[in-house]
């Protein structure tokens, strides 16, 4: 069955990864990508996106410009040693057109009525606003996948806050209480997302992705010398993706999840209750927080060299 995709992204490296996946896999329909501040500016992310577009052969989808900064009202600091100045490594996308208005948005949701899944791997401000803005609408998308968050395992931007849910805790916290039914992708399972130099060399050498290799080597030796005992580098945002036709090859817990808003060392944490006598809840989120590693890197080396696909 197809499933229609609205991508919502900051178009670093891992979203330009995850995008790749999606784009190779037949039963996804990527009907609209949304791009916001996150790992580059917004402008940035939206020439990512086209460029992107063209090199994978997405021709006629829209790009749509998300939000500049975070609820918060903060300005966006950026990743460049992790993703490179654009976000795509060592790639300079050309030119590229402007992003078209994000009342796009409400265009998508209204065709693709009761048949929409919408993907987040970036900062949530314009998910958040998205749910502000189109209620209505929004209550009828099928699903909500989202990478964010880390329960009870170290944050990669603080010491407890994952940098999706950091950028903006107030959007996050909208969508964890509002959105659903929402998957979430946390660092407990993201962290284990690896792709090796060995991975990265097989694809290259198939020639189906020419541009995997140059954007990986540059987001690997932010790892190598970051974590190098990881001897990879893990791609966060492919998952969510991944789990639209790969649902088994997750362990699942089901609890409602708040995020911190408050000034602290807590902010942009994310909680749930994972005590075992917690009882279910109406307002549960599903919780991926491990994952079969046989079948991801099964499913993703095959997706990434199957010139068939």
């Amino acid at each position: 069955m197809i499933k229609n995709v609205l991508f919502f992204s900051d178009m670093g490296v891992d979203d330009a990864v995850a995008l790749m996946y999606a784009s190779f896999t037949k039963t996804i329909n990527i009907v609209g990508i949304v791009c916001s501040y996150g790992n580059v500016p917004v402008d940035d992310a939206v020439q990512n996106a086209h460029f992107l577009i063209h090199s994978l052969g997405l021709n006629g989808v829209p790009v749509i410009k998300g939000a500049e900064r975070p609820m918060t009202g903060e300005i966006p600091t950026y990743s460049t040693q992790v993703h490179g100045t654009h976000g795509l490594g060592s790639i300079v996308p050309p030119f590229a057109p402007e992003g078209q208005n994000f009342g796009i948005v409400k265009s998508i949701l209204k065709r693709y009525r009761g048949e929409l899944i919408i993907v987040d791997v970036g900062r949530l401000t314009s998910l958040a606003m998205a749910m502000m803005l189109y209620g209505d609408l929004i209550k009828k998308v099928k699903g909500y996948y989202i990478m964010g968050g880390a329960f009870l395992v170290p944050g990669n931007v603080t010491p407890v806050a994952e940098a999706n849910f950091a950028g903006d805790p107030v959007a996050a916290e909208l969508v964890m209480r509002h959105g659903g039914p929402i998957s979430l992708f946390p660092l407990n399972v993201t962290n284990k997302a690896i792709v090796t130099p060995s991975m990265s060399d097989s694809i290259n050498w198939v020639g189906k992705v020419p541009l995997f290799k140059p954007i990986f080597d540059f987001y690997y030796n932010f790892y190598k010398t970051s974590r190098p005992q990881l001897q990879g580098a893990p791609i966060h945002d492919l998952l969510p993706v991944m789990a639209l036709v790969n649902r088994d090859m997750f362990q699942w817990v089901s609890r409602p999840a708040l995020v911190v808003t408050q000034e602290g060392i807590a902010r942009g944490q994310s909680i749930a209750d994972f005590r075992p006598n917690a009882t279910a809840q109406p307002n549960a989120i599903r919780i991926a927080l491990d994952l079969d590693y046989r079948q991801f890197y099964w499913s993703f080396m095959t997706n990434m060299t199957d010139k068939k696909g």
